[in-house]
């Protein structure tokens, strides 16, 4: 099979095309053709090694993956045929990944897609699709409703933040869209949001532990500074998801806005979500994300480019998502 494999040595860490044997394909009870993949800032992570994510070398890239089932055991559930996607789990980190022709993988990280979206469709989503769809229903569950108040939505022109916007904006929530590149505000306008917030406003450090009241709710893919400025001034009682890392780790910031504001700070964990929180995400994804929007926010490249393009996603200059077609 054709894969993107994640190689070091000596050299350093880095990402090749190649060849693989069949027999080394992976463990697992189903097999599956892979048609797409997609790019995600944990691909640019994997590839570059900027932060230790592989956890054995060599290994096939890509944490997505969708396609058809080709084989399965008897006790998996999935049949010949079954269109199907797998998003986090172990893939790229200590299982082959979906840079790849085929993919072999245990049926409990298996999702089925709906039936309303395409192989294709499910990879523009893909892991950064599907976290923002977890961010989503999050904030639903901890009772933020449209009335509310505004929302914001920080690394608005990335993979998560791009489908965040479309998400609430459906919903009929108010959004405010943080970026730090303002030739995307045509974009980001487009798919939802009302008000741009530019990036210089929330990612230095924070003033004051509170500040101005200014939103309802929040998804962050960013944290650190930005983070914690986006706590300062969430309502009395709202709710930020955490489900990103793009400014760093840390979280420096006061316990201020949690016991003065009863502010709730809800982490959101895409790689090992149960297949409940699988299921809600994808059923909001299937009923409100517009198809259209869907396709205005990716690009295709073969499988040859994605780790070029994971490379890109990671300096956080492509827009959107990214479709590797894994057969071109």
């Amino acid at each position: 099979m054709r894969a993107v494999q994640i190689l070091k040595d000596d050299a350093g860490q880095r990402a090749e095309l190649t060849e693989i044997p069949d027999e080394d394909i992976g463990d697992g009870d189903v097999t599956i053709a892979v048609e797409y993949s997609a790019v995600n800032f944990k691909d640019g992570l994997g590839v570059t090694g900027a932060v230790p994510v592989v956890e054995r070398f060599p290994v096939v890239a890509g944490i997505d993956l969708a396609g058809r089932v080709v084989e399965a055991s008897a006790e998996s559930g999935f049949s010949p045929g079954d269109a199907v996607a797998v998003n986090g789990w172990g893939l790229a980190v200590n299982h082959n990944g979906g840079f790849a022709t085929k993919a072999r993988v245990p049926a409990a990280w298996i999702t089925r897609i709906p039936e309303r979206f395409t192989t294709w469709q499910a990879m523009a989503i893909g892991t950064a699709g599907y976290t923002a769809g977890l961010s989503v229903v999050a904030l639903q569950q901890h009772g933020v409703k449209p009335q509310d108040g505004p929302v914001i939505v920080t690394g608005a022109a990335g993979g998560v933040g791009s489908v965040a916007i479309a998400l609430l904006a459906a919903l009929g929530y108010e959004v405010h869209a943080s970026t730090g590149r303002p030739a995307e505000e045509a974009y980001l306008r487009h798919l939802g949001a009302s008000t741009i917030v530019s990036r210089g406003e929330l990612s230095e450090p924070a003033a004051a532990p509170l500040q101005s009241e200014r939103w309802a709710g929040g998804v962050d893919s960013v944290g650190s500074h930005t983070l914690v400025n986006v706590l300062s001034q969430i309502h009395y009682g709202g709710v930020v998801a955490n489900c990103g890392l793009a400014q760093g780790l840390d979280l420096p910031g006061s316990v201020a806005p949690f016991i003065l504001r009863s502010v709730t700070l809800a982490g959101i964990d895409s790689v090992n979500a149960p297949q409940t929180k699988r299921n809600d995400a994808w059923d909001l994804l299937a009923a409100k994300l517009d198809a259209d929007l869907l396709e205005q926010m990716a690009t295709t490249v073969p499988l040859g480019q994605a780790a070029k393009v994971a490379e890109q996603v990671l300096a956080g200059t492509v827009r959107g998502r990214t479709v590797v077609d894994v057969n071109a």
